[in-house]
């Protein structure tokens, strides 16, 4: 989530959104919520790319999980935001714009080892936020959804973990 779009979040935002929001959750729930959403629709566009794009049959496994997976969970954080009137990103932002530009000037190998590079780092810092928010959140709909979605989190990240390193393994048996 960009700095303005963090800035936005908190009481600037105008409007009776914010004071239905300040009612019975803090600002980060609120924030939290939306870098989620936003991480969420990271997930699933980078996940259809890992479909079209990967060499590897695992790496599109993944990519296709991924799109599962975080399609789901869009869906039931967009149910708790709308309840709790809280505007969700429809689109990326600059910063996952430019990761999946990145990426999609990569082919094969090169385009496995990146893309499951970045789901390594991306999922410890998701399991890490939904961790923190599933023992801070104010609000209890938002604590639910952060402790029901960090197993699958984990699991997301413990797979990425496992295949990583068989991309890193191709690349030094292949000479590149």
């Amino acid at each position: 989530m960009t700095l303005s779009a963090a800035a936005q979040a908190g009481t600037n935002e105008s409007g009776s959104t914010s004071g239905k929001q300040s009612a019975g959750m803090g600002d980060t729930d609120s924030t939290f919520v939306k870098k989620a959403a936003q991480g969420g629709l990271a997930e699933v566009e980078l996940g259809q790319l890992a479909t079209q794009k990967a060499s590897s049959e695992e790496v599109k496994k993944f990519g296709q999980r991924m799109v599962d997976d975080h399609s789901k969970a869009n869906e039931q954080l967009k149910q708790v935001a709308a309840e709790k009137n809280i505007d969700v990103p429809q689109q990326l932002d600059a910063k996952d714009k430019a990761t999946k530009a990145r990426l999609e000037k990569l082919s094969g190998e090169q385009f496995d080892r990146a893309y499951m590079k970045y789901m390594v780092r991306d999922h410890q810092k998701d399991v890490a936020e939904f961790e923190r928010e599933s023992k801070i959140a104010k609000d209890p709909a938002i604590k639910n959804f952060a402790q029901q979605t960090l197993p699958t989190l984990k699991d997301h990240l413990k797979e990425a973990e496992r295949i990583a390193p068989k991309q890193r393994q191709a690349e030094r048996t292949s000479g590149q």
